[in-house]
Protein backbone atom coordinates (compact mmCIF):
# COMPACT_ATOMS: atom_id res chain seq x y z
CA UNK A 1 0.00 0.00 0.00
CA UNK A 2 1.43 3.37 -1.05
CA UNK A 3 1.58 6.12 1.57
CA UNK A 4 0.05 9.49 0.69
CA UNK A 5 3.54 10.82 -0.08
CA UNK A 6 4.23 7.97 -2.52
CA UNK A 7 1.03 8.10 -4.54
CA UNK A 8 1.39 8.20 -8.29
CA UNK A 9 -1.13 9.02 -11.00
CA UNK A 10 -0.37 7.54 -14.41
CA UNK A 11 -1.46 9.59 -17.44
CA UNK A 12 -1.73 7.65 -20.70
CA UNK A 13 -2.54 9.42 -23.97
CA UNK A 14 -4.20 6.96 -26.32
CA UNK A 15 -4.75 7.11 -30.06
CA UNK A 16 -5.70 3.88 -31.81
CA UNK A 17 -3.29 1.81 -29.73
CA UNK A 18 -5.46 -1.32 -30.02
CA UNK A 19 -4.47 -4.22 -27.78
CA UNK A 20 -1.31 -2.38 -26.69
CA UNK A 21 -3.44 -0.18 -24.42
CA UNK A 22 -4.80 -3.25 -22.65
CA UNK A 23 -1.29 -4.62 -22.10
CA UNK A 24 -0.09 -1.22 -20.90
CA UNK A 25 -2.89 -0.96 -18.33
CA UNK A 26 -2.23 -4.48 -17.08
CA UNK A 27 1.38 -3.54 -16.39
CA UNK A 28 0.81 -0.14 -14.79
CA UNK A 29 -2.39 -0.55 -12.72
CA UNK A 30 -0.75 -2.68 -9.98
CA UNK A 31 2.09 -0.17 -9.62
CA UNK A 32 0.26 3.17 -9.20
CA UNK A 33 -2.64 4.57 -7.22
CA UNK A 34 -4.62 6.04 -10.14
CA UNK A 35 -4.64 5.88 -13.94
CA UNK A 36 -6.11 8.47 -16.30
CA UNK A 37 -6.44 7.52 -19.97
CA UNK A 38 -6.96 10.51 -22.26
CA UNK A 39 -8.20 9.32 -25.65
CA UNK A 40 -7.52 11.58 -28.62
CA UNK A 41 -10.62 10.63 -30.64
CA UNK A 42 -9.50 7.10 -31.52
CA UNK A 43 -11.38 5.28 -34.25
CA UNK A 44 -10.53 1.77 -33.00
CA UNK A 45 -12.01 -0.21 -30.10
CA UNK A 46 -9.07 0.20 -27.71
CA UNK A 47 -10.97 2.27 -25.14
CA UNK A 48 -14.20 0.26 -25.42
CA UNK A 49 -12.27 -2.98 -24.91
CA UNK A 50 -10.50 -1.63 -21.84
CA UNK A 51 -13.69 -0.21 -20.36
CA UNK A 52 -15.23 -3.65 -20.57
CA UNK A 53 -12.15 -5.47 -19.29
CA UNK A 54 -11.48 -3.13 -16.36
CA UNK A 55 -15.08 -2.17 -15.66
CA UNK A 56 -14.91 -2.61 -11.88
CA UNK A 57 -11.79 -0.54 -11.19
CA UNK A 58 -12.48 2.71 -9.34
CA UNK A 59 -8.93 3.99 -9.84
CA UNK A 60 -9.13 3.98 -13.66
CA UNK A 61 -10.66 6.95 -15.48
CA UNK A 62 -11.20 7.51 -19.21
CA UNK A 63 -11.46 10.99 -20.72
CA UNK A 64 -12.70 10.98 -24.32
CA UNK A 65 -11.78 13.97 -26.48
CA UNK A 66 -14.03 14.87 -29.38
CA UNK A 67 -11.01 15.61 -31.57
CA UNK A 68 -7.32 14.79 -31.65
CA UNK A 69 -5.83 17.62 -29.60
CA UNK A 70 -2.26 16.40 -29.84
CA UNK A 71 -0.01 14.76 -27.28
CA UNK A 72 0.89 17.81 -25.16
CA UNK A 73 -2.69 19.00 -24.84
CA UNK A 74 -3.86 15.51 -23.85
CA UNK A 75 -1.07 15.24 -21.27
CA UNK A 76 -2.23 18.50 -19.71
CA UNK A 77 -5.82 17.24 -19.62
CA UNK A 78 -4.64 14.19 -17.72
CA UNK A 79 -2.41 16.31 -15.50
CA UNK A 80 -5.42 18.37 -14.44
CA UNK A 81 -6.94 15.16 -13.05
CA UNK A 82 -3.87 14.29 -10.99
CA UNK A 83 -3.82 15.32 -7.33
CA UNK A 84 -0.96 13.03 -6.31
CA UNK A 85 2.62 14.18 -5.54
CA UNK A 86 3.96 12.32 -8.58
CA UNK A 87 2.68 11.88 -12.14
CA UNK A 88 3.78 9.12 -14.51
CA UNK A 89 3.41 9.97 -18.21
CA UNK A 90 3.30 6.72 -20.15
CA UNK A 91 2.73 5.88 -23.81
CA UNK A 92 0.01 3.27 -24.48
CA UNK A 93 2.49 1.03 -26.33
CA UNK A 94 4.68 0.70 -23.22
CA UNK A 95 4.74 -2.21 -20.78
CA UNK A 96 6.40 -1.73 -17.40
CA UNK A 97 8.41 -4.48 -15.78
CA UNK A 98 7.23 -5.36 -12.28
CA UNK A 99 8.61 -2.86 -9.76
CA UNK A 100 9.61 -0.28 -12.40
CA UNK A 101 7.57 2.52 -10.82
CA UNK A 102 9.11 1.82 -7.40
CA UNK A 103 12.58 2.22 -8.93
CA UNK A 104 11.64 5.52 -10.58
CA UNK A 105 9.92 6.76 -7.44
CA UNK A 106 12.94 5.88 -5.33
CA UNK A 107 15.12 8.18 -7.45
CA UNK A 108 12.69 11.07 -7.10
CA UNK A 109 12.55 10.64 -3.35
CA UNK A 110 16.33 10.31 -3.03
CA UNK A 111 16.96 13.92 -4.08
CA UNK A 112 14.44 16.73 -3.71
CA UNK A 113 16.04 18.55 -6.65
CA UNK A 114 15.28 15.70 -9.04
CA UNK A 115 12.30 16.80 -11.13
CA UNK A 116 11.84 13.83 -13.46
CA UNK A 117 13.10 10.28 -13.90
CA UNK A 118 13.07 7.97 -16.90
CA UNK A 119 13.84 4.28 -17.21
CA UNK A 120 15.49 1.92 -19.65
CA UNK A 121 13.38 1.82 -22.81
CA UNK A 122 13.66 -1.51 -24.59
CA UNK A 123 12.67 -2.59 -28.08
CA UNK A 124 10.50 -5.72 -28.27
CA UNK A 125 13.66 -7.70 -29.08
CA UNK A 126 15.25 -6.62 -25.78
CA UNK A 127 17.75 -4.13 -27.20
CA UNK A 128 17.99 -0.63 -25.78
CA UNK A 129 15.85 1.88 -27.63
CA UNK A 130 17.09 5.29 -28.77
CA UNK A 131 15.78 8.30 -26.87
CA UNK A 132 15.53 6.93 -23.35
CA UNK A 133 18.71 8.79 -22.35
CA UNK A 134 20.03 11.57 -24.53
CA UNK A 135 21.74 14.89 -24.94
CA UNK A 136 19.84 17.97 -26.00
CA UNK A 137 20.21 18.22 -29.82
CA UNK A 138 21.58 21.76 -29.93
CA UNK A 139 22.17 23.32 -33.35
CA UNK A 140 25.91 22.72 -32.98
CA UNK A 141 25.46 19.05 -32.08
CA UNK A 142 23.00 18.63 -34.94
CA UNK A 143 25.40 20.14 -37.46
CA UNK A 144 28.26 17.98 -36.15
CA UNK A 145 26.07 14.91 -36.61
CA UNK A 146 24.76 15.80 -40.07
CA UNK A 147 28.13 16.88 -41.46
CA UNK A 148 30.03 13.94 -39.96
CA UNK A 149 32.44 16.18 -38.06
CA UNK A 150 32.64 14.12 -34.89
CA UNK A 151 36.41 13.77 -35.20
CA UNK A 152 36.76 17.59 -35.17
CA UNK A 153 34.63 18.12 -32.08
CA UNK A 154 34.64 17.31 -28.39
CA UNK A 155 30.87 16.77 -28.33
CA UNK A 156 29.14 13.44 -28.79
CA UNK A 157 27.74 13.51 -32.33
CA UNK A 158 24.96 11.04 -31.58
CA UNK A 159 22.80 12.73 -28.95
CA UNK A 160 20.91 9.47 -28.40
CA UNK A 161 23.14 7.80 -25.81
CA UNK A 162 21.93 4.23 -26.28
CA UNK A 163 25.14 3.40 -28.16
CA UNK A 164 27.15 4.31 -25.06
CA UNK A 165 27.76 1.66 -22.35
CA UNK A 166 24.71 1.19 -20.17
CA UNK A 167 25.36 2.65 -16.69
CA UNK A 168 24.89 0.30 -13.76
CA UNK A 169 23.53 3.05 -11.50
CA UNK A 170 21.20 6.02 -12.01
CA UNK A 171 22.86 8.96 -13.75
CA UNK A 172 21.92 12.55 -14.48
CA UNK A 173 21.18 13.20 -18.15
CA UNK A 174 20.09 16.18 -20.23
CA UNK A 175 16.86 14.61 -21.49
CA UNK A 176 14.68 11.51 -21.33
CA UNK A 177 11.79 10.28 -23.46
CA UNK A 178 8.17 11.32 -22.99
CA UNK A 179 7.25 7.67 -23.56
CA UNK A 180 7.85 7.09 -19.86
CA UNK A 181 8.69 9.81 -17.38
CA UNK A 182 7.86 10.04 -13.69
CA UNK A 183 7.60 13.70 -12.70
CA UNK A 184 7.42 15.52 -9.38
CA UNK A 185 4.25 17.61 -9.10
CA UNK A 186 6.15 20.31 -7.25
CA UNK A 187 8.52 20.63 -10.22
CA UNK A 188 5.59 20.90 -12.65
CA UNK A 189 4.16 23.73 -10.54
CA UNK A 190 7.52 25.49 -10.85
CA UNK A 191 8.21 24.81 -14.55
CA UNK A 192 4.71 24.84 -16.02
CA UNK A 193 2.62 22.40 -18.04
CA UNK A 194 3.47 20.79 -21.38
CA UNK A 195 3.72 23.30 -24.24
CA UNK A 196 0.56 22.73 -26.30
CA UNK A 197 2.05 24.43 -29.36
CA UNK A 198 3.66 21.05 -30.08
CA UNK A 199 1.19 18.59 -31.55
CA UNK A 200 3.43 15.55 -31.68
CA UNK A 201 7.19 15.11 -31.07
CA UNK A 202 9.78 17.41 -29.42
CA UNK A 203 7.42 18.37 -26.59
CA UNK A 204 9.40 16.12 -24.24
CA UNK A 205 12.69 17.79 -25.21
CA UNK A 206 11.00 21.15 -24.58
CA UNK A 207 9.95 20.08 -21.09
CA UNK A 208 13.41 18.71 -20.31
CA UNK A 209 14.98 22.00 -21.39
CA UNK A 210 12.62 23.98 -19.18
CA UNK A 211 13.19 21.67 -16.20
CA UNK A 212 16.95 22.09 -16.46
CA UNK A 213 16.65 25.86 -16.92
CA UNK A 214 14.80 25.95 -13.59
CA UNK A 215 17.51 23.89 -11.88
CA UNK A 216 15.69 20.55 -11.71
CA UNK A 217 17.71 17.38 -12.27
CA UNK A 218 16.72 14.73 -14.81
CA UNK A 219 17.72 11.18 -13.93
CA UNK A 220 18.02 8.03 -16.04
CA UNK A 221 17.41 4.89 -13.96
CA UNK A 222 18.55 1.78 -15.88
CA UNK A 223 16.99 -0.70 -13.44
CA UNK A 224 13.47 0.51 -14.32
CA UNK A 225 12.76 -1.45 -17.49
CA UNK A 226 10.04 -0.55 -19.97
CA UNK A 227 9.31 -2.33 -23.25
CA UNK A 228 8.19 0.18 -25.86
CA UNK A 229 6.64 -0.88 -29.18
CA UNK A 230 7.41 2.63 -30.57
CA UNK A 231 5.13 4.35 -33.01
CA UNK A 232 2.11 2.05 -32.82
CA UNK A 233 -0.28 5.01 -32.89
CA UNK A 234 1.59 6.70 -35.74
CA UNK A 235 1.85 3.95 -38.33
CA UNK A 236 -1.37 4.71 -40.20
CA UNK A 237 -0.42 8.33 -41.08
CA UNK A 238 3.36 8.53 -41.50
CA UNK A 239 3.46 11.79 -43.53
CA UNK A 240 1.11 13.49 -41.05
CA UNK A 241 3.38 12.36 -38.22
CA UNK A 242 6.55 13.50 -39.99
CA UNK A 243 5.00 16.91 -40.71
CA UNK A 244 4.27 17.50 -37.03
CA UNK A 245 7.64 16.04 -36.02
CA UNK A 246 9.51 18.50 -38.22
CA UNK A 247 7.20 21.35 -37.26
CA UNK A 248 8.02 20.52 -33.64
CA UNK A 249 11.75 20.56 -34.43
CA UNK A 250 11.43 24.05 -35.92
CA UNK A 251 9.55 25.32 -32.87
CA UNK A 252 12.07 23.75 -30.49
CA UNK A 253 15.10 25.37 -32.17
CA UNK A 254 13.43 28.77 -32.53
CA UNK A 255 12.20 28.74 -28.95
CA UNK A 256 15.46 27.87 -27.22
CA UNK A 257 18.31 28.77 -29.58
CA UNK A 258 17.21 31.67 -31.78
CA UNK A 259 18.81 34.23 -29.46
CA UNK A 260 21.92 32.13 -28.79
CA UNK A 261 23.08 31.29 -32.32
CA UNK A 262 23.93 33.49 -35.29
CA UNK A 263 21.24 34.04 -37.90
CA UNK A 264 23.03 32.03 -40.63
CA UNK A 265 23.24 29.00 -38.32
CA UNK A 266 19.54 29.15 -37.48
CA UNK A 267 18.64 29.69 -41.15
CA UNK A 268 20.68 26.61 -42.04
CA UNK A 269 18.84 24.64 -39.35
CA UNK A 270 15.42 25.69 -40.65
CA UNK A 271 16.37 24.89 -44.24
CA UNK A 272 17.70 21.53 -43.14
CA UNK A 273 14.48 20.70 -41.30
CA UNK A 274 12.38 21.70 -44.31
CA UNK A 275 14.48 19.74 -46.79
CA UNK A 276 14.50 16.70 -44.54
CA UNK A 277 10.71 16.71 -44.36
CA UNK A 278 10.31 17.09 -48.13
CA UNK A 279 12.68 14.20 -48.79
CA UNK A 280 10.92 11.97 -46.25
CA UNK A 281 7.49 12.89 -47.60
CA UNK A 282 8.60 12.07 -51.15
CA UNK A 283 10.05 8.75 -50.00
CA UNK A 284 6.94 7.79 -48.03
CA UNK A 285 4.65 8.79 -50.91
CA UNK A 286 6.72 6.78 -53.37
CA UNK A 287 6.70 3.78 -51.09
CA UNK A 288 2.91 3.96 -50.72
CA UNK A 289 2.43 4.21 -54.50
CA UNK A 290 4.78 1.27 -55.09
CA UNK A 291 2.94 -0.81 -52.52
CA UNK A 292 -0.42 0.02 -54.11
CA UNK A 293 0.85 -0.93 -57.59
CA UNK A 294 2.27 -4.23 -56.37
CA UNK A 295 -0.94 -5.01 -54.53
CA UNK A 296 -3.01 -4.29 -57.65
CA UNK A 297 -0.76 -6.43 -59.84
CA UNK A 298 -0.91 -9.37 -57.43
Amino acid sequence: MLSIDDKVTAVIVNYNAGAFLTACLRSVLPQVSNVVVVDNASSDTSVADCKQLFANLANLKFILSESNKGFSSACNIGLDEASTPYVLFLNPDCCLDEGAVDVLLGELRADLKTGMVGGLLLNPDGSEQAGGRRLIPTPWRSLVRVLGLKHLSNVVADFDLHKQPLPTQPVEVEAISGACMLVRQEAIDDVGDWDEQYFLHCEDLDWCMRFREKGWKIIFAPKARITHALGVSSQSRPIFVEWHKHKGMARFYNKFFKQKYAYPVMLLMMLGIGCRFLLLAAYLTGRRITFAIRKAMS
